[in-house]
């Protein structure tokens, strides 16, 4: 009996030593291998049939009807230079392009800004209408801030109570009054947008200071993947710590190359 006992322990030893001490994973199945390589199909054709797909809709639909637009309001005497210019593909989104750079480098200035102060006034002046004027403002105010407004780290929180921790997009140093009010919390106090999941458009405006926050290494894109995903997306990270302890551990453990060959390549270095 113990030499049965015996025997058993043996072969499951060299059946160990013969695996290198791992467990092999299952073989796949023809379904499954299938299965797999038409997902990851998915992963790769969908994002660029989805791109794609945008693409054309924008160039055939807003941008033609521009173009069409455009092309109708211009004048045409029937000339065959006017006729050439009506057919010619985006002539009109290249119009209506240099007309709205006019009129950007015309609300620069003084002149410009008054007139389009004028206007607001007359716009505010109608009930609906300046409601639907000001969200569309403030939507494309906000969309195309200044970079100086824009997101800068990713950070941890500790939020809604200590122990718990959120994923925070950092806006930058308090301002204005709320850095006065606040003074007595130091000079690094900082605004956080915490968003909320999966729909990070709104979200909770906090200002802490900044030793009580985590900077993390992430960029805001993937922050945001984060987030849209509910957290089951995140970005691969790769300590530098760990990379230099690897290094230094492989330093110490590579075999050295004999004394005399050592020497040898010293003499021959030296001669040359």
């Amino acid at each position: 009996m113990s030499d049965d006992v015996t025997k058993d322990q043996n072969m499951s030893k060299d059946q160990k030593a013969g695996d290198g001490g791992l467990i092999k994973p299952k073989k796949q199945g023809l379904w499954g291998g299938l299965w797999s390589s038409f997902l990851a199909g998915v992963v790769v054709a969908a994002p660029i049939g989805i791109t794609v797909a945008i693409i054309l809709w924008f160039l055939t639909g807003p941008m033609a009807k521009l173009d069409a637009f455009v092309k109708r309001t211009l004048p045409d005497s029937g000339s065959n230079f006017e006729t050439f210019l009506q057919v010619l593909p985006g002539f009109g989104v290249l119009i209506a392009f240099i007309a709205l750079v006019i009129l950007g480098a015309l609300a620069k200035n003084f002149i410009g800004r008054a007139f389009i102060h004028s206007g607001e006034r007359i716009v505010d002046s109608v009930p609906v209408v300046r409601n639907l004027y000001r969200f569309f403002k403030n939507v494309f105010e906000t969309a195309l801030q200044q970079s100086d407004r824009s997101f800068k780290e990713v950070a941890l929180v500790e939020y809604p109570r200590a122990g718990v921790w959120a994923m925070a997009f950092v806006i930058g140093g308090a301002k204005g009054e709320i850095k006065e009010r606040l003074n007595d919390q130091g000079e690094a106090l900082t605004a956080l947008f915490i968003p909320t999941v999966p729909n990070p458009t709104s979200g909770f405006l906090l200002f802490l200071p900044r030793s009580e926050i985590r900077i993390l290494e992430m960029s805001v894109e993937d922050a945001a993947k984060v987030v849209f995903s509910l957290g089951l997306v995140v970005p691969a990270f790769h300590d530098p710590k760990d990379a230099v302890r690897k290094l230094e551990e492989m330093a110490r453990t590579s075999p050295k190359p004999p004394l005399r060959d050592r020497l040898f390549k010293a003499v021959k270095s030296s001669r040359r």
